[in-house]
């Protein structure tokens, strides 16, 4: 029975939970903590008595610490990835490329931890000096999703340590398995007692708890629009500082000037790799006349090519949807955009079984074409391996449409003229624009972040992550 880490122990919870993994549903990988209120309470309050000395702790005693952590998941990517593939269904390449990229999201940020810096300022009056410091915000609550349940709470967790805070941190319920490697992990890093805090269990009630407790004075969350709507209006409301990363409808547009070849490649990894399961999937490919047909049989060809298997198994391309709510949701939009006089192309059904005869949540990858703006289908996230086609005029019409969404992650093109992709850059209403390349592809040094409906706050990860993990204190001295 995996335990939540409360104040340095290993804490049984209210009532345990199942982990299943989708890929075969026969196979129990483990029964995991839930927290329930009283839990939660606990996890701040020793998070609260811990936070003043670890916000005083050394540049160099935070370095060690995530430092030590960091190469022990790099150490351990072969165990790891096998463990997040096997509880979460993405293939085993993709998950082991998440575990690295959480290696080396904490080796950053211990570099962070060294590389704090400051403004020493001249007063406007004679004989007055200026400083301009960064501290950490205290108490961190941490609300992640189950999409990527190793790399996003490192882009959280790892940040929030660096900067001097202590955390509070509330894995997502599906997918507990990668959340409690992480914490056995920093649990053997060398961290004071309290500073961080795994309470794995409901959103309902974890999730309030840590909205509503005053002694929590940020809160960190990625997840569902509605959610993150909730987020905020409790946050707003005892004025406590909060960061969401939400929803995205991400498009990808496609102009006639394209590589067909690349276009193709990047279009398909956008939108069907990962089971199309990622915030920055584009799901609405946008093309323009010269090239549409060519370009839709082209991908309709590639998704007949992409094998549907277990995710460990080698050779599959795309693994199971992460569980039978989700699979369910996607075969309604499937449904759905039939209904709304959309082409089927190419994919849509569920499958049974896998090729060894095992029960999973199986989907064929969807891809739909003659579809309007207007249709649900193209204006609500689907979250899954479902992506459908919008014929444009001309750049100007692509253009418009890619940006006609009330979300704003990510915005791709596929062209090859240096005039359109400079336009694009500058024009696509996103916080991430990809040229040539798949939307769904970020570093880890670099800001994380989108516009409109998509994100809300200061932008996770690289040194901007210090703009919501510390707040600004200016000192002023009379020599």
């Amino acid at each position: 029975m995996h335990k939540n880490w409360i104040g340095g122990e290993w804490v049984p919870g209210a009532r345990t939970s199942r982990n299943i993994n989708p890929s075969d549903t026969r196979d129990l990988i483990g029964e995991y903590a839930q927290a329930d209120a009283a839990q939660a309470k606990q996890a701040i309050a020793a998070a609260h008595a811990a936070a003043p000395a670890w916000g005083l702790s050394t540049p160099q005693q935070r370095f060690d610490v995530l430092d030590a952590a960091g190469a022990e998941i790099l150490a351990r990517k072969a165990e790891l990835g096998d463990l997040l593939a096997r509880e979460e269904g993405k293939t085993l390449p993709e998950a082991i490329g998440e575990v690295v990229r959480a290696g080396n999201i904490f080796k950053f940020f211990a570099g962070e931890a060294l590389r704090a810096s400051g403004d020493l300022l001249a007063s406007v009056r004679p004989g007055v000096g200026v400083e301009v410091t960064r501290e950490p915000v205290g108490v961190v609550g941490l609300i992640t999703p189950w999409n990527f349940p190793i790399a996003i709470p490192a882009w959280k967790i790892a940040p929030a340590l660096a900067h001097g805070n202590a955390v509070v941190f509330k894995p997502a319920d599906l997918v507990p398995g990668s959340a409690w490697a992480l914490a056995e992990n920093l649990s053997r890093s060398g961290l004071p007692a309290g500073v961080f805090n795994l309470v794995m269990g409901r959103g309902s009630e974890v999730g309030a708890v840590l909205l509503d407790d005053p002694r929590v004075t940020a809160i960190s969350f990625t997840g569902s629009v509605a959610t993150g709507q909730r987020v905020a209006a409790a946050c707003v409301a005892r004025m406590a500082k909060f960061q969401l990363e939400m929803g995205g409808k991400n498009p990808f547009v496609v102009l006639d000037d394209a590589d067909l070849d690349v276009a193709v490649a990047a279009a398909v990894n956008s939108g069907f790799f990962s089971t199309g399961q990622r915030c920055t999937a584009s799901s609405r490919l946008i093309v323009t006349e010269g090239i549409h047909d060519r370009f839709v049989a082209a991908v309709a060809e590639r998704i007949k090519t992409l094998k549907v298997d277990d995710a460990r198994k080698p050779g599959t391309d795309i693994g199971p949807v992460v569980d039978e709510k989700q699979l369910g949701q996607d075969l309604e939009y499937i449904g759905i955009g039939q209904q709304e006089g959309a082409r089927l192309v190419a994919g849509g059904q569920a499958i049974a079984t896998n090729a060894d005869g095992a029960p999973g949540f199986y989907l064929q990858p969807a891809l739909f074409a003659d579809t309007t703006p207007g249709m649900r289908i193209n204006t609500e996230e689907i979250f899954g391996p479902v992506v459908s086609v919008l014929r444009a005029k001309n750049y100007e019409e692509a253009l418009h449409l890619a940006n006609d969404t009330p979300f704003g992650l990510a915005s791709g093109i596929a062209t090859t003229s240096l005039k359109h992709a400079t336009h694009f850059k500058r024009h696509a209403q996103a916080g991430m624009v990809m040229v040539n390349l798949p939307t769904a592809g970020v570093d880890y040094h670099v800001p994380f972040g989108g516009r409109k409906g998509s994100s809300y706050g200061p932008r996770e990860q690289g040194r901007y992550a210090a703009e919501f993990f510390t707040t600004v204190k200016t000192a002023y001295t009379q020599a």
